[in-house]
This record gives C-alpha cells, structure tokens and sequence, in this order.
C-alpha cells in the first residue's frame, strides 16, 4: 500500500548529524562540560516538586520562566524586557516553526543567506513556505547593498538571520542588523535574528536585543542547548515584541511545554553564573584552535561560536573518514572542501589535533 505522504517528502530523509559511539564527539556543538553535582541536585529536586503535579496541565503560559528568562537577557545583554515579551518551546527549532507557521505559509517567502543553518528551508517547507536564498561573501561576510537589494526585490514574510552564523561562525555587525531590521520594517516583514551561540561572541560584539525596543518587526532566538549546557532538556527561547509573541501564541499546540521542561529550564537559570562560567574557557579553546589550524597550512574561519569552521579539502569525506576512523567525529558541512569541528574539552582537541595531523601527513589535501 501507497501512503498519501506529501509529495515533496517521498525519498527524503531526516535531518539529522551522525550519532555514534565514539571517543570524541564534536559534531552537534554541544557544551562538553556537565553540570556539576550542585546544579544536578537542584535540578533533581525541581523535577520532583514538578512531579507530584503531573496529573495536572502545565502553565501553558509559563509565566515564571518567561520572567526568569527576561531577567537573565537583561544580565548578560543589558536588554530590558518585561516577561510577556519573552517566548519559549522545546528548543529553538521550534520556536523557528512557530514562526513560520505564524508569519509564513502558502504565497509568502521566507528569506536568508547561504552558507547558513541547515534547518531553515525545512523550516520553510514543512509550513510550505516559498524559500528564497541569498549568498554570503566568500569570506561568510554579508554584503549590506546585496542584502538590502534582495530583500527588496523579493519582499519575504520573514527574513532569518543567523549570529553568529552556523556552520561559518561569523557574526553579524549590529549596524547591518539594524539596517535590516529598518528594511523589513518598512516592508511589513518580520526579521529574526537566531542567536543560538549568542553568548560565545568576542567581547565587544552586542547582542540584537538591544534592538528590540526600536523594532517590533525583530525577533531574537536563543537557546539553552549550548552555553548552558543543556542540549538534552530541549529549550529554546526568544525576546520580542508583545504583538509578535501573540502571533506565535495562536498557532503554538495546547501545553507545549512541560512542566517537567519548565522546571528544568528554571532551576539551570538559577545556577546561569556556574553553567556559564565555561564559556570564556571554549572562547580560549576556540580562537586556539583557529591559530592551530592556520599554523598548519590551512584557513579557518574567525568565529563568534563554539566551534570552527576550516579546510580546504579536495575529498573532505575521505578527510572526516580518516578522523572517526582515529575515534573523532567532526561535521562534514558548509560549503563543499570544508568542515566543521565543535570545541571540546582540552583533552578533546588534543585528540582532534593529532588525529587531523595524521590525516594532514597522509593526504594531498
């Protein structure tokens, strides 16, 4: 029997990055480091109190986090929001759905610039929404008259904007940001910043949420998946104006975000110092790594993020071959001959550094 599947989804397959058992794995940008016991117990014990009522609903409207979530935005980017100006979900791949479920949809575009994150016309497709790319530089940068000019000519609903960006790891100059956001404002269009590696940026770099107040057209993604080391609680959120969250409260599913979800997710902000204070140590990590790479012959990618972007590669596959055949697994993604490692524990890149070294001897590159 013949399943009446949507026609654009036969022969597809999911997305998804390799999960294998391996020694080093640095391929999801993941936050290497666990909570600590402390940050556990609590957590353990918010579970617990979440638990005993679990026969009922949760706060559909998660009041308590979106104020936790508010104040810790105004902690680490000096943004002032007030609580309803604050959405979540589980991860920020559905918070991208909503959005474009609430703003996309037959006869309209969403709009972004490749290289960039993978999931955006998946995104596009599954509200189909007509997906327009532009090009990034050949340096990953986005040039401001080229931008401008495409957003223009295509009118999208929605324009997405990744910063930094994956898998290049370059962030956006907040003057070009705010000249987008005055471009799609005038247009009527909704322009979303995704900051997901947002607190791994180099000192000085500001986040798109001191916008907000300027621009009720922009929304500003984040997550709780990568600095707070909280891949597998699944928690994504965004700060934006009080109409843009209404839109998104309308097509969100009943109860979409569990008690036991918002228990997590409080109970890890109220430890935010302690899980963030590994971030200036894969900042190091990272910019070391990048100098690594180069002193090998080879270009890497400034980055804003957890992770580096290098090559090039004649056979990059035969390249990530060789690495997880040594026990390290990077990210074969980007454009074609690069590839994409995630930042690690010391004892990690060392692995890795030795690994590609082997690879580097044997190989024309």
């Amino acid at each position: 029997m013949s399943l009446p599947i949507r026609e654009e989804f036969r022969h597809l397959e999911p997305y998804g990055a390799p999960q294998l058992d391996v020694p080093v794995a640095l391929n999801v940008n993941e936050n290497p480091y666990p909570p600590s016991e402390r940050v556990i117990a609590d957590i353990a014990h918010a579970v617990a109190q979440a638990a005993a009522g679990l026969n009922r609903y949760p706060d559909r409207e998660f009041v308590d986090l979106r104020a936790d979530l508010a104040a810790y935005l105004y902690r680490e980017s000096g943004a002032i929001l007030r609580p309803e100006q604050i959405w979540a979900a589980n991860g920020s791949n559905e918070v991208m759905l909503h959005i474009l479920q609430a703003f996309g949809g037959p006869g309209r575009r969403a709009l972004s610039f490749a290289p960039t994150y993978s999931m955006y016309p998946e995104y596009a497709r599954d509200t189909h929404t007509e997906w327009i790319v532009g090009r990034r530089e050949g340096d990953f940068t986005l040039d401001r008259s080229k931008a401008l000019a495409a957003i223009s000519r295509h009118r999208p609903s929605v324009v997405l904007l990744a910063s930094p960006n994956n898998p290049t790891g370059t962030a956006l100059p907040i003057d070009l940001i705010e000249a987008i956001a005055a471009r799609t404002a005038e247009l009527g269009s909704v322009l979303v910043v995704d900051e997901a590696y947002g607190e791994f940026r180099r000192e000085g770099t500001p986040s798109a949420t001191t916008l907000l107040p300027s621009y009720p057209n922009l929304a500003v993604a984040r997550t709780m998946s990568k600095a707070f080391a909280l891949a597998g609680a699944r928690v994504g959120y965004l700060a934006a104006s009080n109409d843009l969250i209404n839109a998104l409260r309308v097509v969100r599913l009943p109860y979409h975000l569990s008690a036991v979800t918002q228990a997590v997710a409080r109970a890890a902000l109220r430890h935010s110092d302690e899980l963030l204070s590994r971030v200036g140590q894969l900042r190091q990590e990272r910019d070391e790594t990048v100098n690594w790479l180069r002193s090998q012959g080879l270009q890497a990618v400034d980055s804003d993020a957890n992770f580096v972007l290098f090559g090039t590669f004649r056979h990059r596959h035969a390249v990530w071959q060789s690495l997880l055949d040594d026990g390290v697994l990077i990210r074969e993604t980007g454009p074609d001959g690069w590839l994409r490692v995630s930042i690690g524990t010391a004892a990690e890149m060392a692995a890795f550094k030795t690994a590609l070294e082997k690879v580097l001897k044997a190989s024309e590159r």
